[in-house]
């Protein structure tokens, strides 16, 4: 026994806590079975005979649907994958075998689900179901029978469970740590990694299951609903498709508690909470979704906060759902005093997903019997939220269960779609196309209006009077919400937002759930936002600097109501002279040049996008002419920055722009300079577009008022603040660069006004947590000068004095030295490459700062370069080089042409195919190569090219110089740091990689001897190592010959270009082999592993074969 947190104890543990959680355990080895087949068929029969009893269901029906199950194919895995999770959440209709009854009427056709969902919340059953069985008949919908049985439902959780591949050049078992098994189907597929072992991370996990797992037993993955990796500290689930960063925790039970669930204590809210069987059941049924087209491979399930909100905000929609006059209502819901079309708040912070949790909340309104078909109506407050929006729902027609998902051009455009119409539809549009117009649209009481963002305009139900002094009369109008509750009077009306206010409430209901920025970090579903104060640099007088932060306090204390704040003209106007003054202009100009300028120097922005907020049009326009006159070049049209290049999608996509853009609507008394500049509404649709193009010119975006909410541009990772805003506008506002993005760590906020007190604030009153203050650009100045301690530390023994000097030479020699360095074990190198990963995220942060010294940057430049060698030398290509200091990245190309390096990298990479591997010119440069680590690693690289080129054609022998090279590989990472650099450990390395490089040399050649060709050598060694492997003798003449005839006979059947994809070109070339194999004699004793090998060495040899 031992005491190490290893992974069968978590397995064990887990096993035992779904036990707890009424998931019974089964050893894999007693599941009876054949080797690829995953359903486990008695289950699924024993649940569908018990289940559809009544309907008098009958085997063959039951061998009908298991069919069906086992037709779908895994070689077209997400299709298959998408139509089994329609049947598992919408079920299927099942034709009868047998019409019609002797002396009776026609057997009804069963409306089949695989999972009993009995005890949730009654739903429609689909119109658009699939048909399952014989006979193209179709069905009214009336014609199906529905059985429930609440305990009908069969668990299995199960493991050591052996799954074959389907593919016989894959003759290995694969063993899932764990399945969960629902009535025969493998819904879930669990694996683990030991959370003490640094090597075995939860990435590993996840890449075992999407890559190994599914390129390996594909079949498993048809019928998977969701994955879970755990190392016990940290879990995750994710569907199979999903990169690694949409892999999140659950860490929350019941989704009322006031805190989430950190490390173990997240394992137990994961198991409890979401492996409660009927919210289990519930995710499984309503909150998985497929797109209705798309050209990727897209698959989403809810995230822990979506899935609560969306439910509780259904629960409280039927507690104040308005209901028709003389309506007794549902007597098992509360009383009818609490029916006042109030649906609830839900508060979620900006970027957590809101959309995708209105889209859940309406597949669970759209598809309840409780709603009778309600009309949904999605109104945002902005054209291009609405777009976004659109685009979204009317690509989920199929998953939310209604065909009607449309975008409202006007109101006239809404009432005629509306008007007359019973039930049913879901409706986007802007709460501007409900203006001065009092008709009434409807008075039913199943339509749900969802508003998104409901902190602005959609509470807006103000009595205006407008005083035309022409004519001396005065106008009452409205707020566009008022127009809107007139229309329809009876809706329910659900609010989403990231900032409410008081007004929120009074509109929409009390908040019925809520996520905040805070816990949107902690779950890593957001980046956290970084504070970097500049005010003053730009603000040239401590007075002004006094004005404005007393402005800012009247626009804080006026928040709530934003016509105060704009009704203030002296305010603004006083604001707009110390803002706008010409000075401040310049010195902010020249600030934002030298800022943005070392970030993108320093490599420090993902794709160099930067958005700057101005407080006014004219301050805008003034920044905007003084940065052209400050770089001029960056207004230069081009289609995107000098050194990129662009894919053929992206150059259709990407048009010229200039680098700076001026984002603001036109005014009537623009001067002709800026009225052209600004261009038509076409004109700004193209520029959204361009910005978010990762590699398009465009890339300073200035504005005001546009693109502060709801515009996504996840690689955009710096925001400067130059406008004093109101505490709800803020944290939309600085929300812009805290979407999550591969290689983005954080979201930088430059501020210019002096907003810092503002963002605590509001933080502090969107957050249930004390923790109010934002992490500051000073924090990442700490952790970098902690980290070039550190380093300093493990190069205490390294001389970096030549890296410091004039001599262009010596600092490229110390910079090859100092990687040599870094790799003197295993332990260093690992501990070298985690410090400056950590170093390299709080320099891009910080890299704007006046307080780190020319001695701080020269050393990061230097450790920065040795990572990015070490990661050349083990890895391939670099992630960080794209993302490092220029000066430097010339340095370390220099240092590895000089090294003759770079020629081995790009070996194979050339036009035309790879060179020769063993061109003597090649090896006599690593051997001439002085520092011993780094000639390792090459060599180790070489090799691997080698031997995985021999194994594209001869796959045993490829395998046995793969083990060989393991082994010396293993046997050198022993080394310990005392005796890292002893010339003998070196000198066993590279001897027994020259070795076995000979050795593999010689491979090439052996088949001259022997009188036959490359390919005919490698079905000589398979047959020749499966007689040694099982023990039977077979002359040498003999097995020369079949090995021709195998070679010859794979080369006829296999002609056909799509050979790979066809099972049955692939079952005529077994039944071919087997048959020449048996008339050769070989093996003498009938052993199907044998023909199984054998045919995995056939479809090898052809799947890399150039024809």
């Amino acid at each position: 026994m031992t005491g190490k947190f290893t992974e069968a104890v978590l397995e064990n543990a887990i096993i035992s806590l779904l036990g707890q959680q009424g998931y019974p355990y089964v050893l894999g080895t007693d599941i009876q079975r054949a080797a690829t087949d995953v359903l486990i068929v008695d289950d699924l029969k024993t649940y569908l005979r018990k289940q559809y009893k009544a309907q008098g269901i009958t085997e063959n029906e039951l061998d009908t649907v298991v069919r069906q199950l086992q037709a779908l194919p895994a070689s077209d895995l997400y299709d298959s994958n998408k139509t089994f999770c329609k049947w598992l959440s919408d079920g299927f209709l099942l034709k009868r075998e047998d019409r019609s009854q002797a002396g009776g009427a026609a057997a009804k056709d069963i409306y089949i689900q695989l999972v009993d969902y009995s005890d949730l919340a009654t739903m429609r059953i689909p119109d658009d179901l699939d048909v399952l069985g014989p006979g193209e008949q179709t069905l009214a919908h009336n014609q199906y029978s529905v059985q429930a049985d609440s305990t009908a439902n069969i668990y299995k959780l199960v493991n050591q469970l052996e799954i074959d591949s389907p593919k016989t050049d894959d003759t290995e078992h694969r063993i899932p740590d764990g399945i969960l098994y629902v009535n025969g189907l493998p819904l879930v597929v669990f694996e683990f990694k030991s959370a003490i072992r640094e090597d075995a991370t939860l990435h590993e996990a996840y890449v075992q299951l999407t890559t190994r797992y599914q390129r390996a037993i594909p079949q498993l993955f048809v019928f998977n609903a969701f994955c879970v990796i755990s190392d016990g500290v940290n879990n995750k689930m994710g569907t199979l498709f999903a990169p690694y960063e949409f892999y999140y925790g659950w860490r929350k039970v019941t989704g009322d508690e006031s805190i989430e669930k950190d490390g173990i204590d997240s394992l137990h809210a994961m198991l409890q909470g979401l492996f409660d069987s009927r919210r289990l059941r519930e995710v499984m049924r309503h909150f998985i979704y497929f797109p209705d087209k798309t050209h990727q491979e897209v698959k989403i399930i809810c995230r822990y906060p979506q899935y609560y909100a969306a439910t509780k905000l259904y629960e409280n929609i039927k507690l104040h759902q308005k209901l028709p006059a003389g309506s007794g209502g549902d007597a098992s819901l509360r009383d009818d005093s609490l029916r006042d079309g109030k649906g609830g708040t839900y508060f979620g912070a900006t970027g957590c997903g809101k959309s995708f949790t209105m889209q859940f909340l309406s597949r669970l309104l759209m598809k309840s019997v409780h709603f009778a078909s309600p009309t949904i109506v999605l109104i945002t407050d902005r054209t291009d939220l609405d777009g976004q929006l659109s685009e979204q729902f009317e690509n989920a027609k199929n998953y939310i269960g209604d065909q009607i998902v449309q975008k409202v051009e006007s109101r006239a455009d809404l009432r005629k779609k509306i008007q007359g119409r019973k039930s049913g539809g879901v409706f986007l549009a802007t709460i501007h196309k409900f203006t001065e117009d009092i008709e009434l649209l409807t008075d039913r009481c199943n339509v749900i209006c969802i508003s998104d963002e409901a902190h602005r305009s959609q509470i807006n139900l103000d009595q205006k009077i407008k005083i035309d002094e022409d004519t001396g009369t005065a106008k009452v109008t409205y707020g566009f919400a008022k127009y809107l509750h007139d229309s329809l009077p009876n809706a329910t009306y659900v609010g989403f937002t990231g900032t409410p206010v008081d007004a929120t409430l009074d509109v929409f209901g009390e908040v019925v759930d809520s996520y905040t920025m805070t816990e949107s970090v902690k779950d890593e579903i957001t980046v956290p936002l970084v504070y970097e104060g500049r005010a003053a640099k730009v603000t040239l007088d401590s007075d002004k600097l006094k004005e404005i932060e007393d402005y800012y306090k009247q626009c804080e204390e006026d928040g709530a109501n934003e016509h105060q704040i704009e009704d203030s003209k002296k305010a603004m106007t006083n604001m707009g002279k110390i803002l706008g003054d010409p000075d401040r202009i310049s010195a902010l100009a020249a600030d934002f040049v030298k800022h943005y300028e070392a970030r993108i120097e320093e490599g420090a922005t993902i794709a160099g996008k930067a958005m700057f907020v101005s407080s006014a049009r004219p301050v805008a326009w003034l920044f905007y002419q003084e940065l052209k006159t400050l770089r001029p070049q960056w207004f230069e049209e081009k289609t995107c920055i000098d050194g990129d290049t662009l894919s053929e999608k992206e150059q259709k996509e990407v048009q010229p722009s200039a680098r700076v853009c001026l984002v603001m609507t036109r005014n009537k008394d623009d001067e002709k300079e800026l009225w052209d500049l600004l261009g038509t509404k076409e004109h700004r649709k193209e520029l959204d577009k361009q910005f978010k193009q990762a590699k398009s010119n465009f890339k300073i975006a200035i504005v005001v008022d546009m693109w502060l909410t709801g515009f996504d541009v996840p690689f955009l990772d710096t925001i400067y603040i130059d406008k004093p805003i109101s505490k709800h506008n803020l944290i939309q506002t600085i929300s812009r660069v805290n979407r999550k993005f591969k290689g983005k760590n954080k979201g930088l906020v430059v501020d210019y006004i002096g907003i810092k007190k503002a963002m605590n604030e509001a933080m502090a009153h969107y957050s249930k947590t004390a923790q109010t203050d934002f992490e500051d650009v000073q924090a990442s100045i700490v952790e970098v000068k902690n980290n070039l301690d550190l380093l300093a530390q493990l190069f205490y023994k390294f001389d970096e004095a030549n890296y410091f000097s004039n001599d262009p030479v010596a600092r490229l020699n110390c910079l090859k030295h100092a990687a040599d360095y870094a790799m003197m074990t295993e332990k260093v190198q690992k501990r070298f490459m985690d410090i400056t990963k950590r170093l390299k995220a709080a320099y891009d942060i910080c890299c704007g700062t006046d307080q780190l010294t020319q001695k701080h940057r020269d050393y990061i430049h230097l450790y920065l370069a040795v990572r990015s060698i070490i990661y050349k030398l083990t890895k391939g290509n670099a992630p960080d080089t794209a993302q490092m200091n220029a000066q430097v990245q010339r340095m370390l190309s220099e240092a590895l042409k000089s090294e003759g390096v770079e020629e081995i990298f790009k070996m194979g990479e050339e036009e035309g195919g790879s060179i020769d591997l063993f061109d003597d010119d090649y090896l006599d440069k690593i051997d001439k190569i002085k520092l011993p680590n780094t000639k390792v690693k090459l060599l180790q690289k070489l090799l691997q090219q080698a031997i995985g080129e021999l194994k594209k054609t001869n796959r045993i022998k490829g395998v046995d110089f793969s083990k060989q090279l393991q082994s010396l590989v293993e046997k050198y990472n022993e080394r310990k740091e005392d005796n890292a650099f002893t010339h003998k450990v070196h000198e066993e390395a590279v001897d027994g990689m020259f070795d076995l490089m000979a050795m593999v040399r010689k491979e090439y050649g052996a088949h001259e001897d022997m009188g036959i060709d490359f390919e005919e050598k490698a079905f000589y060694d398979i047959l020749a190592t499966l007689a040694k492997k099982y023990d039977f003798t077979f002359e040498e003449d003999k097995l020369i010959t079949l090995a021709q005839a195998v070679k010859e006979k794979v080369d006829g059947v296999t002609q056909y270009a799509d050979w790979n994809n066809r099972d049955d070109i692939k079952s005529t070339m077994k039944v071919d082999l087997i048959m020449l194999l048996a008339k050769h004699g070989y093996p003498p004793v009938d052993r199907d592993e044998v023909y199984k090998e054998v045919f995995a060495q056939a479809e090898n040899f052809k799947k890399y074969q150039v024809s």
